[in-house]
């Protein structure tokens, strides 16, 4: 199996005043294509700031980042920014859809973005969509639809552009546990469908059960 994610001695510490907070320290991590890995540990353990290590979200990180083969960790801001569009997919605690667009639109813009062809952008959308059960829901904005149902557009428009890695952080955090059961078991259905990798970070042991391998994040080092 070939590795999508190769961490090596991955750091990042914050400055506050006079206090040095080492928040990951030394951070080893491989993953392989098509693997869905859970990311595990309490509150404030690091693991937000490992999927901003590897979603190349922000800067201050030492060691070394490969993704799907590339040292991406010293490339240039442009460089990053193109990865980020076309290998990687993010799904957040709160969804962050755009509430003046409907939840078809919503999936469209990203692969815009990405160049694609409008109809063919819709095409994917309404078929991402479909799958997760919102066939009669794609005229709806962000305030007319449920929580969950919020969730499963924030899916449909991470997996919209096929990314080699998903990252998602808490993806069901704000949801029941009924509701979260279905949302991630959408989740995990289409990643793997597509052939993508996923890193979920969690601190829900029951749904970290559910992944291929389970990783633990404590005090910023994998155990």
């Amino acid at each position: 199996m070939s590795k999508i994610v190769e961490l090596t001695d991955v750091r990042r510490k914050f400055e506050q005043g006079d206090v040095t907070i080492e928040v990951l320290r030394g951070v080893d991590l491989e993953i392989g294509d098509g693997e869905l890995v859970a990311l595990l540990g309490p509150s404030g353990s690091g693991k937000s700031t490992l999927l901003q290590a590897v979603g190349l979200l922000e800067g201050g990180f030492t060691g070394s980042i490969r993704l799907d083969g590339e040292e991406v960790g010293s490339a240039s801001v442009d460089r990053q920014t193109e990865i980020r569009r076309q290998k990687l997919g993010f799904v957040y605690q709160f969804h962050h859809l755009l509430p003046d667009f409907d939840a078809l639109e919503n999936v469209v813009l990203p692969q815009l973005i990405a160049g694609e062809q409008p109809d063919i952008a819709e095409a994917r959308a309404t078929e991402l969509l479909g799958h997760l059960g919102l066939s009669e829901r794609l005229q709806h904005r962000p305030s007319k639809l449920s929580g969950g149902e919020q969730q499963r557009v924030a899916v449909a428009r991470a997996l919209a552009n096929r990314p080699k890695l998903v990252l998602a952080d808490e993806p069901t955090g704000n949801l029941d546990e009924k509701t979260a059961d279905v949302v991630l078991g959408e989740f995990m259905s289409l990643v793997r469908g597509q052939g993508s990798a996923a890193l979920v970070a969690t601190h829900n042991e029951r749904l970290a059960a559910k992944m291929d391998r389970v990783v633990r994040l404590h005090e910023g080092v994998l155990a």
